[in-house]
């Protein structure tokens, strides 16, 4: 059952893993949006923006980061029995994040290179996202994420209805917009019809094409979407390359890539 704090508001709490923090500080950035539902919750976790730390349970956790290590293993268990609700933010917490590239290779090669004294790193041999772990009641995407989205997320569940977050393609936004196809009209490679909604199509609109950082859209094509890449005099490298960004360990983006790994 949701705990409730002295005040009766539901208790939110803000949690970080391996990540650039850029989607706690959009969290910061929606102050103004923020002050909308600050009243009726209790921010009671969140060390980013505060010295003041609630124990749990808390009603509603929030996530940002990728599991790398097996301390996060454990901790990531905790924080899940400690939350009612927990909620996934960005690409490193849904998908692994850019560190997901390590996925790929053997990660004890890079340790010996990297730390004068490997013995003392403890590390997971991959990247991954919180939900292999452990349940997740709602995985919110991006690279950063959208700050309008995540007070969507949370308002959702604050009044116990589905959050309502757009399902489909980035193409999508470019039509309402009315952007030209950058990929028909010019031929630059473009991930935006397999790429989630969430940044109002910023790079299409500024004659650029898609990076895919909300990850996959809703039962992306992207073996289609490859075949293009190569109707405009891209390789098999430039492909695989395409795919292995901010959501490289995404299932659809992962898969795709690894069909144009030779």
């Amino acid at each position: 059952m949701p705990t409730k704090s002295k005040s009766l508001k539901p208790k939110v709490a803000v949690f970080k893993f391996a990540s650039c923090d850029g989607c706690q500080l959009s969290l910061l950035d929606a102050e103004d949006e923020l002050l909308d539902v600050a009243g009726a919750i209790d921010i009671a976790f969140f060390p980013e923006a505060s010295r003041r730390m609630l124990k749990g349970p808390y009603d509603i956790g929030i996530v940002e980061g990728s599991i790398t290590t097996p301390h996060d293993v454990e901790h990531i268990r905790e924080i899940r029995k400690s939350c009612a609700v927990l909620i996934t933010i960005g690409a490193c917490a849904t998908a692994g994040g850019i560190q997901a590239l390590r996925n790929w290779k053997d990660i004890k090669n890079y340790v010996h290179i990297v730390y004068a004294s490997p013995e003392y790193i403890s590390t997971l041999d991959r990247s991954l996202p919180v939900g292999s772990f452990v349940h997740v009641d709602f995985e919110l995407r991006g690279c950063p994420i959208n700050k309008y989205q995540l007070i969507e997320v949370i308002n959702a569940f604050l009044n116990k209805r589905k959050p309502n977050i757009h399902a489909y393609s980035v193409c999508m936004d470019c039509k309402l917009k009315g952007n030209e196809c950058v990929m028909v009209a010019r031929g630059i490679p473009c991930l935006g019809p397999v790429t989630q909604s969430g940044c109002g199509a910023i790079c299409p609109s500024f004659d650029r094409g898609c990076y895919g950082c909300f990850g996959p859209m809703e039962s992306p094509n992207t073996q289609a979407l490859a075949a293009q890449y190569k109707e405009v005099g891209e390789s098999e490298l430039d492909i695989k390359l395409a795919f292995r960004t901010f959501n490289a360990y995404a299932d659809a983006f992962r898969k795709e890539s690894e069909a144009h790994e030779h």
